[in-house]
């Protein structure tokens, strides 16, 4: 009997527009936070928030973009995105090709996806692979053209830089700066920015003063590609 009232017409349609309402909820609030995080760093994220509760602890130091010195902005756009200043957010193949005559001297990095749509996974939603990468799809295609239309491409590249994983506990290049270099983002020379960026793929098993074999060809490689791209004149607006 019981089973019978649960699914009855009616009852669905109560849990049908109850789960819709938590959506809206859910999609509104989620919308509003985004448009808030323009001029406000966000005061956490789902990795942080991992890291904090785990053994590695949360260290971090949110800079502003002047405080975050050229030489990194442009490393991590030689190695993650070079076609950020151009795209709207995704790297559709056609967009490469078009593009290609007009930045000859530009390739696509080393990245899986776009610094826009890291930063999105970073901000508002959550790691891993497998069948919660795909699950992750729909809103991180979302709240990357949200960001790419509110923040703008400035905008996006200070809050990447201020909350990807460049460690053990580490979040930022500021508090990598200062945990590796000893001294503060804006003043890392281009070997030093290269180095960190060079970490990226995986900040847990690569750190920029291990001397590992990979971490300095692809720090190498990084700054090879800082010198193709460095007077672009699209890059060079995004990164001063």
């Amino acid at each position: 009997m019981c089973i019978g009232i649960l699914t009855s017409p009616l009852n669905q349609r109560y849990m049908a527009k109850r789960i819709l309402k938590i959506f809206l909820y859910l999609f509104l609030s989620s919308t509003i936070y985004a448009v808030c995080c323009k001029v406000i760093m966000p005061p956490t994220t789902l990795t942080q928030l991992s890291s904090w509760l785990g053994p590695n602890g949360l260290t971090r130091d949110y800079v502003s973009g002047d405080e975050i010195c050229p030489n990194l902005k442009l490393a991590a756009i030689a190695s993650e995105d070079q076609l950020f200043p151009d795209h709207h957010g995704f790297d559709w193949d056609a967009l490469e090709k078009s593009l290609a005559s007009k930045h000859k001297k530009r390739v696509r990095g080393g990245a899986a996806s776009t610094i826009s749509q890291q930063t999105a996974k970073n901000v508002f939603l959550w790691q891993g692979e497998g069948f919660t990468k795909y699950l992750r799809k729909i809103p991180e295609f979302y709240f990357t053209k949200v960001i790419e239309i509110v923040w703008g491409k400035k905008r996006i590249l200070n809050v990447y830089l201020n909350v990807i994983e460049t460690g053990p506990g580490l979040f930022g290049v500021e508090a990598a700066a200062q945990h590796y270099f000893h001294k503060p983002a804006k003043d890392l020379t281009r070997r030093e920015a290269a180095l960190i960026i060079a970490c990226l793929p995986n900040p847990k098993k690569f750190q920029p003063d291990s001397g590992e074999r990979y971490v300095q060809w692809h720090a190498n490689w990084i700054l090879n590609q800082m010198s193709h791209i460095k007077n672009d004149p699209d890059i060079v607006e995004l990164i001063h």
